[in-house]
């Protein structure tokens, strides 16, 4: 429950950074003058919420009983649920089938790149833990 609730302000802070950060970006060299509150106010808390679970979602590879691949769904379908549900409901992707359609294949490739590059990092972490033990 520590490692919950840890995990969460680490990803409600950083998505109002996040929020921050590119509602300053638009002032900056987005030639607004002001900004809308309700708008402002919809993406930031839509930028906390992403942050929030995309920092708890991880969990599920901590929780070891289930396997590699129970754990990948688990975490695949719970983020891409909650990120649609709340993308959609905020405007982030329009209501169309091409952009819905669109968004889920950059998603699914998205994920698999970096689910890849972290199992193979992991790998060969393990492999020079394997090595060293080894060597003892």
């Amino acid at each position: 429950m520590k490692k919950f609730i840890l995990r969460s302000l680490i990803g409600i802070l950083f998505g109002g950074f996040i929020a921050v950060l590119f509602t300053n970006l638009n002032i900056l060299f987005g030639n607004f003058e002001t900004i809308d509150g309700n708008l402002f106010l919809k993406n930031s808390l839509g930028s906390i919420f992403c942050g929030w679970f995309f920092t708890v979602g991880p969990l599920y590879f901590e929780n070891h009983k289930f396997k590699l691949h129970q754990q990948t769904i688990l975490h695949f379908f719970t983020v891409m649920m909650l990120y649609f549900i709340l993308a959609l409901a905020i405007g982030w992707i329009p209501y169309t089938i091409k952009s819905i359609l669109l968004t889920l294949v950059i998603s699914i490739v998205v994920y698999a790149l970096f689910w890849f590059a972290f199992y193979l990092y992991f790998k060969n972490q393990a492999r020079k833990l394997n090595d060293d033990l080894t060597k003892l």
